[in-house]
């Protein structure tokens, strides 16, 4: 499976030909979910072992089909993609492409929970989340509820 994994997300990471390029297949969009929690998790100097936990956690719910193994192999791949990413639009386009709208709305609400993690709430943080919302089209309103609900749910309710 990682050889799989390392194959399919290696067609995400390659530049568009075009506008008729087909839709990314469903590792890209588990390398593309998973890059932008990681890039939540960067924001801040060190990367805690909270925000790891509940990045791995939304993957676990987000691809149950995934194994435990799979999911942290996929995290640990996007912490390398995340770091050589120039921008965020080849991941939120990946998205855009292929997820609803409450599916997008979903995406930026883990991105908050990663951001929530740690009990603290830093302004890097908070621009990556506006950010990828701004990317994948998510309307204002939904992306405030999408941080109301992370934040009811946050450990250390950050503000």
């Amino acid at each position: 499976m990682l050889r799989s994994l390392k194959d399919l997300f290696g067609a995400l990471l390659e530049p568009a030909t075009g506008a008729t390029s087909p839709p990314p297949s469903e590792h890209a969009l588990h390398l593309a979910t998973a890059v932008l929690l990681v890039e939540v998790m960067r924001a801040e100097a060190g990367i805690g072992a909270a925000e790891r936990l509940t990045a791995l956690q939304a993957l676990r719910t987000k691809f149950g089909d995934l194994t435990v193994d799979e999911i942290d192999t996929l995290l640990a791949w996007a912490e390398g993609v995340a770091q050589d990413a120039t921008d965020l639009h080849q991941f939120t386009s990946a998205l855009n492409a292929r997820l609803d709208d409450a599916a997008k709305i979903r995406m930026v609400e883990a991105m908050w929970s990663v951001a929530f993690a740690d009990g603290e709430l830093a302004a890097h943080e908070r621009h990556i989340v506006w950010r990828v919302a701004d990317l994948l089209h998510v309307r204002p309103g939904d992306y405030a509820a999408a941080k109301s609900r992370a934040q009811a749910a946050a450990p250390g309710k950050p503000g």
